[in-house]
């Protein structure tokens, strides 16, 4: 998945806000909440995205190839795909859409009910 897809993907999530913070790094947030981060650092790199992710899913991730622990982000189960092969589109898709709804179930119901989110569910 290369940036724009992973901007046009988050955008599309109901609700959603993006700055970019970190030496350029594309963060998409809810409710002020961080659920995926973007980055490429320095001429070249390869893209990297974050997500945040359940225990389990955390647990079970961070054993496959190209994916790690997020740097400063592993703490509060968060994961990074290193390698572009490591993760399939669909599958990156998939888990960034229930980031985005771990993190939606943290809002407090008036944040949810401001940003017109009924359920915290993506």
């Amino acid at each position: 998945m290369t940036r724009s897809e992973f901007d046009a993907f988050c955008g599309a999530l109901h609700g959603t806000t993006h700055v970019e913070q970190w030496g350029n790094a594309s963060v998409w947030k809810i409710g002020g909440k961080i659920f995926a981060i973007c980055s490429a650092w320095g001429a070249g790199s390869e893209t990297r995205i974050s997500f945040k992710c359940s225990d389990l899913a955390y647990d079970i991730l961070i054993d496959q190839p190209g994916i790690i622990p997020a740097p400063y982000l592993a703490r509060a189960k968060w994961v990074q795909v290193a390698s572009a092969d490591a993760m399939s589109d669909e599958d990156l898709r998939d888990y960034i859409r229930s980031a985005y709804s771990i993190v939606m179930a943290k809002l407090t119901k008036a944040q949810r009910k401001e940003l017109g989110l009924t359920t915290p569910t993506a």
